[in-house]
């Protein structure tokens, strides 16, 4: 069950992280445009804003793609010399310390959010952008991150309650200096 639930958070981050991509591509398709009507004596203007918020966006929401393809860095010295239930005890610290600051940033991000909605907020910029257009999406990628990282640390402490180690190190673990040169 635990690898059913893992292979769907990671099949629906790869959506995510596409969609993303697709995003970026895009934001930098128009900066590009805007760059050679400058050569001409014309301009978009606001692209550098609007890059801006694609990349709050973007990132909030990549984070979770990251978490579950263990791309988050990680300092393993005492890690890297233990085995077993030891090395899944760090894992199974660092995912939980992670979470609780995912969930402390989200958390944090909803008083933003809200202010905005209330006010009405606009940004102090020629374009004037909503800010609820960039905050409610921007918010929602770090709920997901701490989603899919509660999700996660749950499936991690049942496989290692279940003395599943070397699966919940393929979830949670990180790979050393010599794994990545590999």
């Amino acid at each position: 069950m635990e690898q059913k639930v893992l292979a769907t958070l990671r099949r629906w981050n790869r959506s995510i992280a596409l969609l993303s991509g697709i995003l970026l591509l895009a934001c930098v398709s128009i900066v590009l445009i805007d760059i050679v009507l400058r050569r001409f004596g014309s301009s978009f203007g606001g692209t550098d804003e609007i890059s801006g918020y694609v990349m709050a966006i973007v990132t909030s929401w990549g984070m979770g793609f990251t978490l579950l393809e263990l791309g988050h860095v990680r300092i393993d010295v005492l890690r890297s010399r233990s085995h077993g239930f030891a090395r899944a005890a760090f894992d199974l610290m660092s995912m939980t310390v992670l979470t609780a600051t995912i969930t402390l940033i989200a958390f944090k991000c909803w008083p933003v959010l809200e202010r905005s909605l209330i006010n009405g907020s606009r940004a102090n910029t020629p374009l004037e952008t909503p800010l609820v257009w960039v905050q409610a999406p921007w918010f929602a990628g770090w709920v997901w991150f701490a989603l899919v990282s509660w999700v996660t640390l749950t499936l991690a402490i049942i496989m290692i309650a279940k003395g599943k180690f070397d699966q919940s190190e393929a979830m949670i673990g990180a790979f050393s200096e010599e794994e990545a040169l590999r």
